[in-house]
């Protein structure tokens, strides 16, 4: 069951490959919209953690089960991210994040073909679905 908030808990932990070295960190983030969106849809900007900035070229994304890069999803014509799931970004980031509490922004949208081509841009500063407030999504994690 997903959480309310666009960032969940679940999901939220350190990466490691296999000689158990901590290689990057993931965090679950759900759809806010009514339905939900193709991934060729999907756009990104980035992650924040602590104030350390994560772009496209530092994520992979697991939407159903199936890694993609930001490229990857942009040409996905087929797929789409169900509203009722959580994706993970996976965040490169040698040795993961420190034990602790961690404040996690993420700035992403979708767009539709109903909406003007010029809302596609990624622009941080600009609100997401038209609320002022709505700059992106912002929590606060612990890892253990």
């Amino acid at each position: 069951m997903l959480e309310m908030e666009a960032l969940q808990y679940k999901g939220f932990r350190n990466l490691y490959n296999d000689a158990g070295e901590a290689i990057g960190f993931q965090v679950g983030i759900r759809f806010v919209n009514y339905r939900g969106p193709w991934l060729s849809q999907f756009r990104f900007d980035n992650v924040t953690v602590d104030g350390e900035r994560f772009g496209a070229d530092k994520c992979s994304f697991v939407v159903g089960g199936i890694e993609y890069t930001y490229e990857e999803m942009l040409k996905e014509g087929r797929a789409k991210w169900p509203l009722n799931e959580a994706a993970m970004i996976r965040v490169q980031k040698p040795g993961g994040l420190a034990s602790g509490n961690h404040v996690v922004s993420a700035y992403y949208k979708e767009i539709a073909s109903y909406l003007p081509p010029r809302l596609d841009a990624m622009d941080p500063s600009r609100p997401l679905g038209g609320h002022e407030e709505n700059t992106g999504y912002t929590r606060e994690f612990i890892i253990v």
